[in-house]
């Protein structure tokens, strides 16, 4: 895997788990404040599409993940 399809598949895990916690109807719902981690996620993957900068792809090519093509 390239280390942006890793981000991805990251960013796209904690939207879900995120949205499962938060949202009242789910039966693994805790609290409606995981909503925020969903918009905080989301906002990180504007950031990174305006800037061409992540974070966790730089972790991810640094622990050895093959630079996207």
């Amino acid at each position: 895997m390239n280390s942006w399809q890793i981000v991805r598949l990251f960013a796209g895990s904690f939207i879900l788990i995120s949205l499962a916690l938060g949202v009242p109807g789910s039966p693994l719902f805790v609290n409606t404040w995981w909503l925020a981690f969903t918009a905080f996620v989301g906002a990180n993957l504007l950031q990174s599409a305006l800037t061409r900068w992540c974070p966790l792809e730089i972790i991810m090519r640094k622990l050895g993940a093959k630079a996207g093509e």
